[in-house]
């Protein structure tokens, strides 16, 4: 299972090799730049600045980040397996597994799902029922075909869903197609 601590050092480490900048600088540069949305303020890293979405991102939330009362990532993935989600955890550990081994993904925690992304979102994985999580995808133009159905009005982000009711369900096939809907994103 990913470790989301190790992964905000490395793509905090990251950002400071790539622009000369630690993440304090940035967010100093950030806090001084009279944006006060999340969305702005990552437009005006992206235009001003040339970061990538996943920096700028990354930099958006630690500058609007309290200390008292805000839920990190931690919390909100905690959030999603609460009670009787709980005993489809597995399933979802599974599915970030075979995320970890991609590289460049941002994880963006929801109140209800893990949003994933690249340069766009290629994929979102979410504890939909006490005995399933669906994993659904970005393949425009694939044909859905047998565990791999259309989205249909399951949710309009993405174009494919897999239901996954159990952690051997995350296979190769599965990391396949992750692994092309990450490919399409870049």
């Amino acid at each position: 299972m990913a470790d989301p601590a190790a992964e905000l050092a490395t793509m905090a480490a990251n950002l400071e090799t790539k622009t000369g900048r630690s993440l304090a600088d940035w967010t100093g540069v950030a806090r001084n730049s009279g944006h006060a949305k999340h969305k702005a303020l990552v437009d005006w890293l992206k235009a001003e600045h040339g970061l990538g979405h996943g920096y700028a991102n990354l930099v958006a939330h630690k500058t609007f980040q309290s200390d008292a009362g805000s839920a990190d990532g931690d919390d909100l993935v905690e959030a999603m397996f609460a009670g009787p989600k709980a005993a489809v955890r597995p399933i979802y550990d599974g599915v970030m597994a075979q995320v970890a081994a991609l590289d460049g993904v941002e994880q963006a925690p929801k109140k209800g799902y893990m949003s994933l992304r690249r340069a766009k979102q290629f994929a979102l994985v979410q504890p939909s029922t006490k005995d399933r999580v669906d994993l659904g995808l970005n393949l425009k133009g694939v044909e859905p075909s047998g565990r791999l159905e259309a989205s249909g009005s399951w949710n309009a982000m993405v174009t494919h869903r897999v239901r996954l009711t159990e952690a051997g369900q995350v296979d190769a096939e599965l990391g396949g197609w992750l692994r092309e809907a990450w490919e399409r994103a870049a």
